[in-house]
């Protein structure tokens, strides 16, 4: 039967995605105001697929085994990292809402893009976790287990985004007050801040 392999993919998936990290952070920020939100939803589930099937393939096992690329994608993923904490701590501090002056903050479809792509592909964990770990275990499933394992984790990828995204509308009143956006930022910015500590001095190994 090939139901366990889908279930198996489907619960890795789960267990990997439904992470804080600067990804679903990001999502969760478009989803509460409102911009781009299918866009957002779309590459991300787009970028996670390509990059499953890739694991999957056996890139994982490649990449896992060159200490250069691991090099550049974990100093890479602490600059960016430091970065994205930084500017959310800088948004903590402005007086602003939901419904208070949107324009300041509107991106347009190719801004919108650009920062899903470069949040899924500069993130070092994105790697570790869709490509090495989910690869290296769906490598093993014999035949078309691959396949199913690969349908299960996709499942999961889409399944959290969609409802990461558009449940984030059911706080757009809760988010209406500037000090609960304050909150939001300095969590996002300490998160974002914290991984990057961790991949500096933890490593990715």
């Amino acid at each position: 039967m090939l139901l366990p392999f889908y279930l198996k993919g489907l619960g890795l998936g789960a267990g990997l995605i439904i992470a804080i990290g600067s990804q679903n952070a990001h999502v969760l920020r478009m989803g509460l105001r409102q911009q781009h939100v299918g866009l957002t939803v779309l590459l991300c589930i787009v970028l996670d697929v390509l990059l499953i099937c890739v694991g999957i393939a056996g890139m994982g096992a490649a990449i896992e085994g060159n200490s250069v690329l691991l090099g550049m994608a974990r100093w890479g993923g602490v600059i960016f990292l430091i970065w994205y904490g930084l500017r959310a701590w800088r948004a903590a501090w402005a007086n602003h809402a939901l419904h208070l002056n949107p324009q300041a903050v509107a991106m347009n479809a190719r801004q919108a893009a650009a920062a899903i792509v470069a949040l899924s592909l500069l993130n070092p964990h994105v790697y570790l976790d869709t490509v090495l770990l989910l690869g290296a275990v769906g490598g093993q499933q014999a035949g078309a287990g691959k396949l199913w394992f690969a349908l299960g984790a996709i499942t999961s990828s889409a399944i959290w985004f969609v409802l990461l995204g558009y449940g984030a509308r059911l706080l757009s009143p809760l988010f209406a007050r500037p000090a609960a956006w304050r909150v939001l930022d300095g969590i996002i910015g300490a998160v974002m801040l914290l991984l990057a500590g961790t991949l500096a001095w933890g490593g990715v190994g």
